[in-house]
């Protein structure tokens, strides 16, 4: 390296042996040096590759006799007299002779110098026009595209520090481009996360690889209320020769964009969640937990804290007309919350009642039929949510800043409310979250009353069904009896199981346990319709199998009827029973000592089935003798085989000596399942225990 490279390097710039770039040689500058005589004193290799003439055929010969056409000579002797006389410059384009006998139009810049000895010389310094033009369009464009352009455009050094910003990317910085230039890139950028940006732009700096369409969101100058998004791409600049000269950047501002698709995916959610609640709520006809369901499905997509209340009047089948005013009494059905947080002991615990004026905003929203929203809850606010004073103080403590009540209406009819807290969540709820809780609070009012309509049917069913049963039978003579219902779950309606305990001339006793096929409450009425028609023909003092006869000839005159029945009539006077079954399930009989069996009886046919006979058996009874009648609920189940569950029924009989009472409550809790979908009917009966000298059984099961 010579000198004077060594001296450019160590001021950081190229030397004389770095590639040819920049400007000057895009435009390949040719200088052409004439004495004052008009004769070429110097010719640079450019004035070479310009004009076609070497250095040896250009020096010492005449300018004009070499480069001008004869008919222009006069006139470049008089513009380099100019020159000359005056030292005036002169610009422009001049055509001008190629050594190949061509004519072109070369752009010149001529003026004259003066040596150390008072000499002159005119120096002209040329280019192609041609190429002149290009590179002028090429910067008039470059300049227009940059400042017109829709886009935000700038150049930064290799310090990232301004020195283009187009008037575009100047109002996205909010600074004039001027007052931009110098500035290092990060006092600028209105970016949220404006260090991993200037890091993604050292690095682009660095390998070269540019950097395209990076999203970035943040608060423009001009409008700090609302997010803005920028589609951001940065690319290293280099001059011909490979030199990096810094970066450049494009900023496209895609908030519309950005918004719109903000907005689709919302929607989508919304559409996500309105249909996660058509599977998630309603999935019982439980009244709490279909509300409960409704809870869950809102936190914490909507909300941090949710409540589910209905009006009391609505539970008692009461329906109002017309919109409501002035105070409510509502039941809370479901409080749900996101996570643990004081806010859930400041509203009314599930299963409780309260009575609320006109001012609470639940009921404020019942009486409105509308969705009450308070974006920016205040003091007052949360006292017309909140329980009472102390527990409002819970909510401010919990965060409690925006709450949103919006009625549930099912059929028309304003059935409650859903009450919509946030606290964790910073965003208040805006319009699109009143549309979405309004589609969910819609859809579940209808799951809602449904189930309130379900469990005022099934209170309905269980009313008349208890009210048909017998109230505890007494003992009779010869036997001690104990019998239980126990109705299908809650989400299960009222089936139609019962029991008799029917007093008999003679001392004798009628055993009776049925069912009806189906549920609800015609299947209660068609049971009260059985046991009344029961009792009147035991008065008859008719056969078991007569008995039953007769029942079906009753139950085929009830339409779309179907039941099972036992009939037996115990004797006390000889400890025999006369037992005729009607498609039901068979008696268990225990004797002391003795492993529990079922009686192995005729089964006959359903009553209303219609043309099918009936047959009697009788059996002979010892003290202590127990017979167990139940219906099919007890053992019945939709995933274990019959048999399975009769054979368990069995071992539970089979255990030690236990009080009648006992007994039921073993099987009941040993063979009944929580939510179990059929009623159960059972009827025990025993025999006094022996004494001594008392007789043993006389007879034995047998066609009656």
């Amino acid at each position: 390296m010579s000198a004077t490279d060594a001296f450019l390097a160590g001021l950081g710039l190229p030397g004389a042996a770095s590639a040819p770039s920049g400007l000057l040689d895009v435009l390949s500058l040719a200088a052409v040096v004439l004495d004052d005589s008009g004769r070429i004193v110097f010719w640079s290799p450019q004035a070479e590759e310009l004009f076609g003439y070497t250095a040896e055929e250009a020096l010492g010969t005449f300018a004009g006799r070499l480069l001008v056409d004869e008919q222009h000579l006069e006139t470049v002797i008089e513009l380099f007299a100019r020159v000359m006389e005056s030292g005036q410059r002169w610009a422009g384009s001049f055509p001008v002779l190629h050594r190949d006998g061509s004519t072109r139009l070369v752009e010149f810049r001529n003026m004259r110098l003066q040596d150390d000895h008072g000499g002159y010389y005119a120096l002209g310094i040329a280019t192609d026009q041609a190429t002149l033009q290009r590179v002028e369009r090429d910067l008039a464009l470059s300049i227009r595209l940059v400042s017109q352009s829709p886009i935000g455009l700038g150049v930064m050094d290799t310090e990232l520090r301004y020195v283009l910003v187009n008037p575009v990317l100047a109002r996205v910085d909010g600074l004039p481009a001027d007052e931009q230039v110098g500035r290092a890139v990060s006092e600028a950028l209105p970016f949220a996360n404006e260090d991993s940006i200037e890091s993604d732009m050292r690095r682009v700096l660095a390998t070269g690889t540019p950097l395209l369409d990076r999203f970035v969101v943040g608060r423009a100058p001009d409008d700090t209320n609302q997010d803005h998004a920028w589609s951001v791409s940065f690319y290293r600049l280099e001059d011909p020769g490979g030199q990096v000269l810094g970066l450049a950047t494009s900023v496209v501002d895609v908030t519309e964009q950005h918004r719109s698709a903000t907005d689709a995916a919302r929607a989508r959610h919304r559409l996500a969640l309105v249909a996660d609640a058509s599977v998630r709520v309603g999935t019982t006809l439980d009244l709490q937990q279909t509300a409960r369901e409704l809870a869950e499905v809102c936190v914490p997509q909507v909300a941090d804290v949710a409540t589910v209340d209905v009006l009391d009047s609505i539970l008692h089948g009461h329906r109002s007309s017309g919109d409501a005013v002035g105070a409510a009494r509502f039941r809370a059905l479901a409080v749900v919350s996101a996570h643990p947080t004081v806010a859930t002991s400041a509203v009314d615990p599930a299963g409780d009642y309260a009575q609320y004026d006109a001012n609470r905003l639940i009921t404020r929203s019942v009486n409105t039929r509308r969705p009450v929203l308070k974006t920016d809850v205040t003091a007052e606010d949360l006292r017309r949510v909140a329980r009472n004073d102390e527990c409002a103080a819970l909510l401010a403590a919990a965060g409690v800043h925006c709450y949103l009540a919006v009625p549930l209406i099912a059929r028309g009819e304003v059935i409650g409310a859903v009450g919509l807290m946030r606290a964790d969540n910073p965003r208040p709820f805006d319009e699109d979250d009143v549309v979405l809780a309004g589609e969910l609070a819609a859809r579940a009012a209808v799951c809602i009353d449904n189930a309130r309509l379900f469990q005022s049917q099934r209170h309905a069913a269980l009313t008349l069904q208890r009210s048909l049963l017998p109230q505890r039978p007494a003992d009779q003579m010869g036997l001690k009896i104990t019998t239980r219902y126990q109705p299908a779950g809650a989400t299960s309606e009222i089936g139609g199981d019962w029991f008799d305990v029917i007093p008999l001339a003679d001392d004798k006793t009628a055993l009776v346990i049925g069912d009806v096929m189906g549920s609800g409450i015609d299947a209660a009425a068609t049971m009260g319709q059985l046991r009344t028609a029961t009792r009147t023909l035991t008065q008859l003092d008719l056969d078991p199998a007569d008995v039953l006869h007769y029942l079906d000839r009753a139950t085929a005159g009830i339409e779309h009827t179907i039941a099972t029945c036992v009939y037996a009539v115990f004797n006390p006077h000889d400890s025999t029973c006369d037992i005729s079954l009607a498609g039901h399930l068979p008696p268990v009989l225990m004797r002391p000592g003795r492993t529990p069996e079922l009686l192995e009886l005729p089964t006959g046919a359903p009553l209303g089935v219609g043309g099918v006979p009936f047959s009697t058996t009788r059996l002979g009874l010892a003290p202590g003798d127990q017979l167990v009648l139940y219906t099919d609920g007890l053992v019945e189940t939709r995933d274990q085989a019959i048999d399975d569950r009769l054979d368990l029924l069995l071992s539970l009989l089979a255990g030690p000596h236990r009080d009648l009472e006992d007994t039921c409550d073993l099987l009941l809790r040993a063979l009944r399942r929580p939510g179990d979908h059929d009623d159960v009917a059972l009827l025990i009966a025993r025999l006094p225990a022996a004494g001594p000298g008392d007789p043993q059984p006389t007879g034995s099961p047998g066609a009656g």
